[in-house]
Parts: structure tokens; C-alpha cells; sequence
């Protein structure tokens, strides 16, 4: 079955980078929870430690959409927003079957 990645790039404040790794840590830990989810792996720019892209792997875009909706809805996260500098962006990636 194909796997999604998604990839989360996230701006924090840089003030704000001990309470961004606490609710993160807990957000996440949900995630991997979540049905479908493969694995997650948080990447810290080397250059910019307040830039962070969270890399999720799912077992199918229906996983991740279910997922998706979950965090709209009942799984919403409300103490995020204040730490981030600006927007998320979300970029999802099909796995090729090309190696």
C-alpha cells in the first residue's frame, strides 16, 4: 500500500521554544498514537533553532485525512498558535515507486 509524508514546517517565536517543545512532545505523542501513523520524526533547522519541520509518515492518505480531520475537530490544538511566529504550512508527499 502507498505511504503519505507529510511534512509540517513550523516558526516559532524565539522566546517561546521551552513551552513549543512541551506542547509539541504532547501533540506528537498523540500523533504517533494515531491510527495509520508510521512514525514522526522532528527536524530542527541548524541555522534557525526556532524553525522546525515535523515529518509524518502514514500508512495511506486516508490515514492522514482522518488524522487531518481529528486536529480540525475534537483533537484541535489550542495552545500552539500562540508560540508560532507565523502560519504552518503543510506539504504532503506521495511515496514514488521509483528504487
Amino acid at each position: 500500500m502507498p505511504t503519505l509524508t507529510a511534512l509540517l514546517e513550523l516558526q516559532f517565536a524565539p522566546n517561546s521554544l521551552d513551552d513549543a517543545r512541551t506542547v509539541l512532545g504532547r501533540v506528537l505523542a498523540e500523533t504517533q498514537a494515531f491510527d495509520g501513523c508510521l512514525g514522526i520524526e522532528v527536524l530542527v533547522d541548524a541555522a534557525d533553532p526556532a524553525r522546525w519541520v515535523v515529518l509524518e509518515r502514514w500508512q495511506s492518505e486516508q490515514h492522514d485525512q482522518a488524522y487531518r480531520e481529528f486536529r480540525a475537530g475534537p483533537g484541535q490544538i489550542r495552545d500552539l498558535g500562540p508560540l508560532l511566529a507565523g502560519p504552518p504550512k503543510l506539504t504532503k508527499f506521495s511515496t514514488a515507486d521509483i528504487l
